[in-house]
């Protein structure tokens, strides 16, 4: 969603010049600063914040209470399993100018498409829902009041802002939440940690042989590496050639593509790295309080954060329950969006946060109907927390087909043109997608057996 623009000689003037006083001559002057590498960030680093979403908190809380540090090498592990698989999306999105769904529709069977695209919707919504019922938790805890008008709150702000608020300054107020998940690193702070025995589980792998353990190996993978991240990244890399006159399809007019692909790379590293630091101080926190005094039975981010005011003070309590607000406040608009880019995209529809209501009513009316649906969940017999842990299991199990599917769509020549991915990107997308099918595989012999 940056809005920075990688200005090079296509832009302005014929290829291989640059005039003086151009943009392009501009933003070569311009001084390295802080605020140039904020704006350079975008996509990747929202991508990234959005994965620690409060379903995620839970999961990876839950993880650091059952199995202590010895799980901590599951972020480490997915950091460039993560990092590839992104950057493929991202650039299959800056290549064509189409997400995922858009390039499904132009170029493989329609009954793949709607399963896809089904599915995503699915999960999305539950997540929403979930999502939902954390920050009302969590906001319960804070101040008080009745938790369901909390979820009607936050899930129609987020469709709200989505739909009325500036493109512009939307993408601005998404960067600034990205710095509520330092609450988490913040948290380590109130935290007795062993960082012995934290930096052994960060590196040596320990397996413990159990369905249990398996499944929630899938829970930490379906969390870390989800579906609707693959959709949100590429879809904005599509939409900021939408809005920037100056930015085409790659496969249309290819000059300048070394810079975006190096802008792509830093802003995916940055952003996944972001994510597992993140995951990798809750998995801490969570093994350091809960798991060492024997609490194993968290099912929400928001159990985790009371059950730290006992071992920890209520100030960690505190920091822990405003993490979830504000990383649920990231990651329901991306979720929400995600859902709406595919089905529109689907559709082929006219797509884009940049878009007004009227210019785009299909696309914008999935989102809120995505969102009508989590808040409406809160409202029936299903527990939408009971079934966080079993979503993002789903999202695993999700997750390898449109991996596949992305990984072929990289090596099409007919999508991709003369980017096709190849080398060690390529492979290490095939592995990523590889370990998320071993996972799979293993609880599911762990279930049988």
């Amino acid at each position: 969603m940056t809005q920075h623009r990688q200005t090079s000689p296509e832009h302005n003037a014929k290829p291989g010049s640059t005039k003086p006083g151009s943009t392009a001559a501009k933003a070569a002057r311009e001084p390295f600063s802080l605020k140039y590498v904020a704006k350079a960030l975008g996509p990747g680093l929202i991508t990234g914040a959005s994965d620690d979403d409060p379903s995620g908190i839970g999961t990876y809380s839950q993880a650091g209470a059952q199995l202590g540090y010895g799980i901590g090498w599951t972020m480490l592990l997915t950091f460039p399993l993560m990092v590839a698989i992104q950057e493929i999306s991202a650039r299959v999105g800056r290549v064509t100018g189409h997400g995922i769904s858009g390039n499904v529709c132009r170029h493989y069977p329609p009954w793949l498409l709607v399963v896809v695209v089904a599915l995503l919707f699915i999960a999305n919504t539950i997540n929403i829902a979930a999502d939902l019922a954390a920050m009302a938790d969590a906001s319960k805890l804070l101040v008080g009041g009745p938790a369901i008008l909390y979820v009607v709150l936050f899930g129609v702000t987020s469709v709200a802002a989505q739909i009325f608020m500036d493109y512009k300054r939307y993408v601005a107020v998404l960067k600034w939440l990205t710095l509520s998940l330092f609450a988490y690193v913040a948290a380590l702070a109130f935290a007795k940690v062993s960082w012995g025995e934290a930096l052994a589980g960060a590196l040596v792998p320990r397996f413990t042989w159990s369905p249990d353990y398996f499944t929630t190996i899938v829970a930490i993978f379906g969390t870390t590496i989800s579906p609707y991240l693959f959709f949100w990244q590429a879809s904005q890399e599509a939409e900021e050639q939408r809005i920037d006159t100056r930015k085409h399809p790659l496969i249309e007019r290819h000059y300048g593509a070394r810079q975006e692909f190096s802008r792509i790379r830093a802003d995916t590293i940055v952003g996944m790295a972001f994510s597992n630091l993140i995951a990798l101080s809750i998995i801490v926190t969570a093994a350091a309080t809960l798991h060492a005094a024997g609490k194993t039975d968290i099912q929400t981010s928001a159990q985790a954060a009371e059950a730290l005011r006992p071992i920890a003070g209520p100030l960690a309590e505190v920091i822990f329950a405003l993490g979830i607000v504000g990383t649920g406040l990231l990651a329901i608009p991306v979720l929400g969006g995600a859902t709406a880019y595919a089905v529109g995209e689907a559709g082929r529809w006219s797509v884009g946060l940049a878009r007004k209501p009227k210019e785009a009513i299909a696309f914008y009316s999935v989102l809120a109907l995505s969102g009508a649906i989590g808040i409406a969940l809160n409202f029936t017999p299903i527990n939408p927390i009971s079934a966080l842990y079993w979503s993002a299991v789903v999202n695993g199990v999700l997750a390898i087909p449109v991996m596949v599917l992305l990984m072929v769509m990289a090596r099409h020549k007919e999508v991709m043109g003369r980017f096709v991915i190849g080398g060690w990107l390529y492979w290490l997308g095939w592995l990523s997608t590889g370990a998320m099918a071993l996972s799979v595989i293993a609880m599911g012999v762990g279930l049988l057996f």
